[in-house]
């Protein structure tokens, strides 16, 4: 479960000292932005100093969010930096058709071994509907998310008004053979415990880890999606009962076991992992 990243936090790519100690937080991903974050007459120097960057490997995995895919920014951003060997892949904003996928893997190359991994960013109405094409898009494709911000402006709805978004999305992902969506960003960077529970909401309805947009959200964040002792023993129980029988089977306790229950108890002991090393 190597790709069971939990934590991914963003720096500004115009701000290189700001990703420097990003790369040293802690974050299992960080994800240099060159959207959002980055004013417009910054925008060519933020890529600039991104592929200065990229030109080496690093660290942890360093991903990239470009630009919108329908300005010439974008393109620029993805001819720059696709084939840096410090790219760990590419986030794609504002991404609401399959076409826009197959377009990015066209630019960087169609043999999927050599292009970076990509990653869409569902945040419109109309990337929700389509979350599962989108998903089944390509195999150079390695997961969707959601962006909750732009989403929520454009549903006008509040924060649990996104919620059926947020299962159309895991569901999406699911369906496509991709990992689990991490959770949006929350933008409290005071709110500890705020964020905590919305972890832990999100955790319940499918997530897998969240983004961050600053350093102290990182621990809250990890260990709102470690798996508790009960649910590591209660995982141990599973897989050590499915090792001593072929088939479908009802532990002591009255849980019934099968191929998919199994599945689910390894994907929490490998996530466990993380707490013991």
């Amino acid at each position: 479960m190597t790709d069971a990243y939990l934590t991914w936090l963003y720096a500004p790519g115009d701000r290189p000292q700001v990703v420097a100690k990003a790369l040293t937080s802690g974050a299992d991903v960080v994800i240099v932005d060159l959207e959002d974050a980055v004013a417009p007459g910054r925008k060519e120097y933020a890529r600039s100093a991104t592929a200065e960057l990229l030109a080496a490997p690093q660290p942890v995995p360093v991903h990239v969010r470009v630009n919108a895919l329908d300005s010439p920014l974008g393109v620029a951003d993805i001819h720059a930096l696709a084939g840096l060997p410090g790219l760990g892949g590419l986030r794609l904003p504002k991404i609401t058709h399959p076409s826009e996928i197959l377009h990015v893997v066209g630019l960087t190359g169609p043999d999927r071994r050599k292009g970076p991994p990509l990653y869409a960013l569902l945040e419109s109405a109309l990337g929700v509907e389509r979350a599962f094409d989108i998903a089944a898009a390509h195999p150079a494709l390695r997961g969707i998310a959601l962006g909750e911000s732009d989403l929520q402006a454009d549903l006008g709805v509040a924060d649990e008004g996104l919620d059926w978004a947020r299962a159309r999305t895991v569901v999406a992902a699911r369906a496509a053979g991709l990992a689990p969506p991490t959770q949006s960003v929350f933008p409290d960077v005071r709110d500890l415990s705020g964020l905590a529970q919305s972890c832990a909401h999100g955790r319940a309805l499918g997530f897998l880890g969240r983004a961050a947009i600053h350093p102290r959200q990182l621990p809250v964040i990890e260990r709102a999606y470690l798996p508790t002792p009960e649910e590591v023993e209660a995982a141990e129980d599973v897989v050590k009962a499915a090792a001593t029988d072929g088939g479908a089977l009802a532990l002591p306790d009255g849980r019934f076991v099968d191929a998919a229950v199994v599945a689910g108890a390894r994907r929490t002991l490998a996530l466990a992992q993380r707490s013991r090393q």
